[in-house]
């Protein structure tokens, strides 16, 4: 089950969405939450009030290390080995870590 989203949330996924439609990220779903591809490839999404990014092994670390950042867990009981989860509460770094995913993935 998907937890709820904050309009607060949607308007700062929105924003970081805006910021990478002139790299050619459309948005999309996946697995029912909605997310950020570049050609067929996912690179964010949003889960409940947080968002979700693929990051290379050094950006992941740097973003585990930030205050309420875990692996990504879509509920399955396993964590996503690329992923991690950022809160809402950290949604000033959405951004930087949305540029560092679309360049891992398009890369």
């Amino acid at each position: 089950m998907m937890p709820k989203v904050s309009e607060q949330a949607i308007a700062e996924y929105d924003a970081v969405a805006a910021g990478l439609e002139s790299a050619g990220v459309v948005r999309g779903s996946m697995f029912g939450m909605p997310c950020l591809k570049i050609g067929k490839k996912v690179l964010a999404g949003m889960f409940g009030d947080a968002m979700t990014f693929k990051l290379p092994p050094e950006p992941r670390e740097k973003a585990l290390a930030l205050p309420g950042v875990d692996a990504f867990d879509p509920g399955m009981g396993r964590p996503m080995k690329e992923w991690v989860v950022i809160p809402l509460a950290q949604s000033a770094v959405w951004p930087d870590y949305a540029a560092e995913a679309l360049e891992y993935v398009a890369g």
